[in-house]
């Protein structure tokens, strides 16, 4: 087959690439023999891990938004998911915390995934900008983290 000049296709960005391969890591490691609980404690310290690497704003925010979902909906838990902060029920992502220095992006985000519970209507926010975690954006990250898995 041949190519038009139309053709734009670059293929993946550098970040694209890393995420996707921080995902097999991930793979591999959950992939390993262990007790469930020895699992999730090393899992838990990979999250911990991995926030800690990040830039001070970023971490700074990752690091309250752990804060509040675990103890909002202490049924997730947390796991790695393309280098990112997940939570996760029965091994199935909910909601996440992807850095602004993911992919360079001008803000913070917080996730879901289609698990999640936050369906009204026709149309519904799936992802939230964060710039800042002060105790009102807490209070309403605790409150879409119990509302997605009621």
């Amino acid at each position: 087959m041949s190519r038009t000049d139309s053709s734009t296709y670059e293929g993946f960005t550098a970040e694209e690439r890393a995420a996707m391969k921080d995902h097999a890591r991930e793979q591999k490691t959950a992939a390993r023999h262990g007790s469930r609980a020895d699992k999730a404690a090393e899992t838990e310290r990979n999250v911990l891990a991995k926030i800690a690497e990040m830039q001070d704003s970023d971490r700074i925010m990752a690091e309250r938004v752990h804060t509040v979902i675990t103890a909002s909906a202490p049924v997730l838990a947390p796991k790695l998911w393309y280098g990112m902060p997940a939570y996760a029920l029965d091994g199935k992502v909910v909601c996440f915390f992807q850095s602004a220095a993911k992919f360079k992006a001008r803000y913070a985000t917080l996730g879901f995934s289609d698990q999640a519970k936050l369906g009204e209507g026709t149309m519904w926010a799936a992802g939230f900008a964060l710039t800042e975690v002060t105790a009102e954006v807490e209070a309403r990250i605790g409150a879409l983290v119990k509302q997605a898995v009621s």
